[in-house]
């Protein structure tokens, strides 16, 4: 390997570590049922706050709340993910490097 790749190499590491830093700083806020379930989510797939409100929860109707909550929490996880991969795409073009994503 060249000094000139070396180099590349170590530029595109020191961008990707920031990006990582800045998604991990970026939140994503998602609702279901009408706002009864809401989520915070940051660009790194973590789950920051899970709330629930009292009018959602029914011990008659479990179903229907874990409904919500899959909901809610599949959609937070999607939407995070698309916005990694928007931010890192400038990054790494159309270079799928394991463990990004």
């Amino acid at each position: 390997m060249n000094l000139s790749m070396l180099n590349q190499a170590r530029e595109l590491k020191s961008k990707l570590d920031q990006a990582q830093k800045e998604l991990s700083n970026t939140i994503i806020e998602v609702s279901s049922g009408k706002g009864a379930i809401k989520i915070t989510i940051n660009g790194q797939q973590e789950i920051k706050s899970v709330k629930i409100s009292p009018e959602v929860i029914n011990p008659d109707k479990t179903e229907k709340l874990e409904e919500l909550v899959f909901k809610a929490v599949n959609e937070a996880i999607t939407k995070s993910q698309k916005v990694a991969a928007k931010q890192l795409k400038g990054l790494t073009g159309s270079l799928k490097i394991p463990g990004l994503l």
